[in-house]
Parts: C-alpha cells; sequence; structure tokens
C-alpha cells in the first residue's frame, strides 16, 4: 500500500527531482476566458505590470532554473502548446518546440535550450534562433537529467534502482495544468511518505557530447533538486529532499565524485533550510532559514570561497515560497505566501522587493560569526486574487528592470512582469 500512496502521490503533480526543473508542455483543455490587460498599474503599490504571454496556462520556470539567453535578449517559457521565446526587447513571443516537451534549462554558454520529450528518456538540445534540434543522449528507462553545467558537456540526473518507483518518474498533472509546479494537496504526507521508503537511489552525471554515464552517488536518502553552478562546470548542488526538520538539506558535489559537502549544518530542533539558489556569480548559495521553521524568517548565504555567511532577517508577512537575487546583490525579491504555508502569513500574498542592509559591527565579530542583516520590503504587486498551489517564482529579469513571476489571478495562469520603479 505504501508504494501504491507513492505512486498516487505523484501522480497529484509533486514538484520531484525531474519535475522541478523547468516546465513540461503538453495538451490542456481549452479556455474561453478573455485575455487579461496587457499592462495596468497595481492600485495598492504603484507599479505597472506587464502580461508577457498570451498562452492560456502559460508559465515560467521554477525560481533557479536559468531562462534567460546568455546575451540576456531572451526568456524562454512554456505553454500547453509547446516551448515558447520571448524577446525582452519587443516583447513578442514565438514558439521554438511543440509539445510534448519538457524543459530543463536554458544553457549559459550558448543560446541553446535543452529539453526531453516525455516519455522518452533521452535528452535534447535546440538552437533557439534556428530551431534546430539534436539528441545528445539517451537514458535509461528510469533516469531523466534535470540540469546542465555552465559550459554545456554534462548533464546530471537521479534514478531509482529495482523495483521502487520514484515520483520523479511520474510526471502527471492534473487537468488543465501545463506545468509541474503545482503544490499537491497531501504533500507533508507525501514527503514523509517518501522519505521513510529508503529507495535506493543513483546520482549520476551524463557526458551530453559521448552519452556516457558516470554515477556520483549511491544512496537511500531522498536525493532531489539538482543544480550545476552557473560558473564552475563541476560543481553540482543538490539537497537531501523530506520534510525540512527532518534533514539536512544543501549539499555541493564535484562532478568527479570528490568534495561532497554539507552548506548549511542545523544546530536547533525544528530549524529549517531550503529553496537553495545560485548567486548568478557561483560564489554564493542563497537559501531560505528559518529558526524554528514558521517562527523566525532569514534569507541566508554562504559564500563558497570566503565562508561568510550572512544571514538578512525579515518579517513574517515579507516570507516568500521563493527568493531571487540581482547580480551585485542590490536587489532581492520574493513572491510572497497565503496562509497555508509555512509562515502562515495573514497578509503575505504579495510579490515583494527586499532592499538588503547589514547590520554594521559594533561588537567582537570573529571570522566564523553569521554576519546580520535586515530586509527593507516594498510590495510590487497584490496577489490576493492568485492561488498560491501554484508558486509565481519570482525572478529579475537580466536589466533588473522587471520582477517577472507566473500568476493565475485571472483564471489560467500567464507570465507577468513587473516593473521595479513604481509609478507614484
Amino acid at each position: 500500500m505504501r508504494g501504491l500512496k507513492i505512486i498516487l502521490s505523484a501522480m497529484l503533480g509533486f514538484v520531484g527531482a525531474s519535475a522541478a526543473r523547468g516546465q513540461s508542455a503538453q495538451a490542456a483543455p481549452p479556455t474561453t476566458q478573455p485575455l487579461p490587460p496587457l499592462t495596468w498599474i497595481d492600485p495598492d503599490t504603484g507599479h505597472r505590470i506587464h502580461r508577457l504571454t498570451s498562452e492560456p496556462n502559460s508559465t515560467g520556470f521554477y525560481f533557479n532554473v536559468n531562462a534567460y539567453t546568455p546575451d540576456g535578449k531572451d526568456m524562454v517559457y512554456s505553454a500547453p502548446d509547446g516551448i515558447h521565446v520571448l524577446n525582452l526587447a519587443s516583447l513578442k513571443t514565438r514558439l521554438l518546440l511543440p509539445a510534448p516537451t519538457q524543459t530543463i534549462v536554458v544553457g549559459r554558454k550558448t543560446r541553446t535550450v535543452f529539453f526531453t520529450r516525455p516519455p522518452e528518456h533521452a535528452v535534447y538540445s535546440a538552437n533557439i534562433d534556428t530551431g534546430e534540434v539534436k539528441k545528445l543522449a539517451t537514458l535509461g528507462d528510469r533516469a531523466n537529467v534535470t540540469t546542465v553545467n555552465a559550459d554545456e558537456t554534462t548533464g546530471a540526473g537521479t534514478y531509482i534502482e529495482g523495483n521502487g518507483v520514484d515520483y520523479g518518474q511520474n510526471r502527471v498533472n492534473p487537468p488543465g495544468q501545463s506545468g509541474p509546479l503545482v503544490q499537491p494537496l497531501n504533500k507533508a504526507q507525501m514527503m514523509e511518505e517518501r522519505l521513510a521508503a529508503k529507495l535506493p537511489l543513483v546520482l549520476f552525471t551524463v557526458n551530453l557530447e559521448t552519452g556516457q554515464q558516470t554515477p556520483l552517488l549511491h544512496s537511500t536518502d531522498w536525493i532531489n533538486h539538482l543544480l550545476f553552478s552557473p560558473v564552475d562546470p563541476t560543481l553540482l548542488m543538490y539537497c537531501h529532499e523530506g520534510p525540512w526538520q527532518k534533514v539536512d538539506r544543501i549539499w555541493n558535489i564535484h562532478t568527479d565524485g570528490t568534495h561532497n559537502e554539507l552548506i548549511h549544518k542545523r544546530t536547533m530542533a525544528m530549524e529549517i533550510a531550503g529553496h537553495e539558489f545560485w548567486g548568478l556569480d557561483g560564489k554564493t548559495i542563497w537559501y531560505d532559514l528559518q529558526t524554528p521553521k514558521g517562527e523566525d524568517f532569514f534569507l541566508a548565504s554562504y559564500n563558497l570561497q570566503t565562508g561568510l555567511r550572512r544571514w538578512y532577517h525579515m518579517e513574517r508577512n515579507e516570507w516568500s515560497i521563493h527568493f531571487n537575487v540581482t547580480a551585485d546583490e542590490s536587489l532581492m525579491c520574493g513572491d510572497g505566501g497565503d496562509p497555508g504555508q509555512v509562515a502562515r502569513a495573514q497578509d503575505g500574498q504579495w510579490i515583494e522587493l527586499f532592499y538588503p542592509q547589514l547590520i554594521r559591527d559594533s561588537g567582537v565579530n570573529e571570522k566564523d560569526f553569521v554576519q546580520p542583516g535586515v530586509l527593507h520590503s516594498e510590495r510590487l504587486v497584490n496577489m490576493a486574487k492568485h492561488n498560491y498551489r501554484l508558486e509565481p517564482n519570482v525572478r529579475f529579469s537580466p536589466d533588473k528592470k522587471m520582477v517577472i513571476f507566473t500568476g493565475n489571478m485571472f483564471g489560467p495562469s500567464y507570465v507577468f512582469g513587473v516593473d521595479v520603479v513604481g509609478t507614484r
């Protein structure tokens, strides 16, 4: 019965090891609802919002997955009919690849999108300008690649050995959902059951030029959320998944299997850390930190070169499911959350802009001390009509002028951008 429950939970749309990377495009029931306006000013914040996509049930990528071409000119997104490209200057869109597709990531080196074609277990690339498609590697029947490294030579993924069924292998969404970012109704129970299952898992890499696969790690822990460094092609971040208060979550490993390193060690009962992401310089890992869970909230960072740790404090209503940071770390953003999320915020349904401030040192400050800071918030978008089972997944535009997010406040989901600078 436990195995059956795991499979059923997967079919409800859990964001698993594979599903959390990018978006799937598949057929969805047509909608007759009118399109949202192209642009308007949020009356509660004074910031202008732009609708960037026209396809009902279109969605942006998961918050920590690169969606931009290396020159910053285009953004890739998904819709029920396939993978689309948005030109950020003209705001014109075009269909690049017809469904069924599952995006992995946009390349850091070339104007390439990496993707799969469910139910086939293989990795493809497509030239964003010409649409030319190449099949790069055929995987085993149970394997999926969920991230590609900075020089676009290596993919990484997981598979379950034996007869166990992993959540990432069954990407089935509720009717009408074009992507895998919908939170399941029974997520807490499912997380407990999957952690307890102790399925034998292999973390592996695949050479995208030769197709050769190399095991990196054998584990009965739940390995998830793989994400290569945006700069170092040999460095892979991953997490020990499960209820966050029961796992030391954030880890790094090199592609030769060395330096398997825990990034944040919990020191408090019910402390949680997660929703980790890379800073764009590749030197810093950022993550949501709560000490303890649901009570005290920080956006934390760890510098891989210096060991410096910074913890930026925020209030309950400012907490967000996901955060993001500009390349120069001058601005941060969050996508808020409804009262059903971990913060239980009663007034948290906002797209937020944050101005980080470190607290000036006025006492003893050792080199291994955490450096404290605070986030000063500015509300950008009122999300009261958004259903937070669909995560907004905020990101900054490459020029820092917009915060881009997915919203369903008009019914079907669309990708929107809100101007960082307000009108009043």
